[in-house]
């Protein structure tokens, strides 16, 4: 099986949001997964990575981040070592030959381009780091780079849906506290539950933000088992490990 690519129509640059089609794991983590702290066997993974940027920037060199769900954004001028990776949530560049790539398992990955400025970035929103201003650093990181904001094109990728992603009573208090207006991302569910749209918070931050084009593809990680990998998937079956998918954003060489 090739590995699949998904795009989107924003983005002129080389970008891909990967799932697990096309890799060489087997067992729980079978397919494309480039998790390094997955208990995988650790030729596979990096064969895995191997192919998942070949199939969107050939030739480059990947720079991934050690993902703490933070606001962190660093700025790639090179590759670092798989074992001196920064810890951070979010990274950037303007070097061409570089491809950022940004590891999820339900959280949102969101790519970013400003193609007429040679700046692209590449952004791990989960709840957490949504909430906490990933959005907002990544894009400051990148007008620090020579980007416009107004030119900046979002795409959100493979994420959990609401409709798989129950919260509690205190998860959507959060929210609402911080402001009443994210009451429209949670509808009702069992009692003393939420379902939280995480897709449509982040495009929202992104929005509010000042972008003007922004994608959200709309896929399931958690209800697609044959596509993507699914941290919460996993815990509900109780399995003992996950794969953890990629999606990669370059500048053209």
């Amino acid at each position: 099986m090739t590995v699949e690519v998904i795009t989107s129509g924003l983005l002129a640059v080389p970008h891909g949001f990967l799932g697990r089609r096309g890799g060489v794991s087997r067992g729980i983590c079978s397919g494309l997964n480039v998790g390094l702290g997955s208990d995988d066997d650790r030729t596979a993974i990096v064969e895995n990575r191997r192919r998942a940027v070949a199939a969107v920037a050939p030739g480059a060199q990947l720079v991934t981040v050690h993902q703490v769900h933070s606001a962190q954004t660093e700025v790639a001028v090179g590759p670092w070592p798989d074992d001196a990776r920064p810890r951070a949530d979010a990274v950037v560049t303007d070097r061409p030959g570089l491809v950022l790539g940004i590891l999820t398992a339900d959280c949102a990955p969101v790519l970013l381009a400003d193609a007429q400025a040679g700046v692209v970035g590449a952004a791990h929103a989960g709840w957490k780091g949504a909430f906490g201003g990933v959005v907002e650093s990544v894009l400051a990181a990148m007008e620090g780079l020579g980007a416009d904001r107004g030119r900046i094109a979002a795409a959100i990728g493979p994420c959990i849906a609401r409709r798989s992603y129950e919260v509690d009573d205190g998860f959507a208090r959060r929210f609402a506290e911080a402001d009443p207006d994210n009451d429209r991302f949670f509808s009702s569910g069992r009692e003393g539950h939420h379902q939280f749209d995480l897709e449509g918070y982040v495009a929202a931050r992104l929005g509010a933000a000042g972008l003007r084009r922004v994608e959200a593809l709309g896929l399931d990680t958690y209800g697609d088992a044959d596509r993507f990998f699914s941290f919460r998937r996993a815990t509900h079956r109780s399995e003992a490990d996950y794969g953890r998918q990629i999606s990669l954003v370059s500048l053209p060489a």
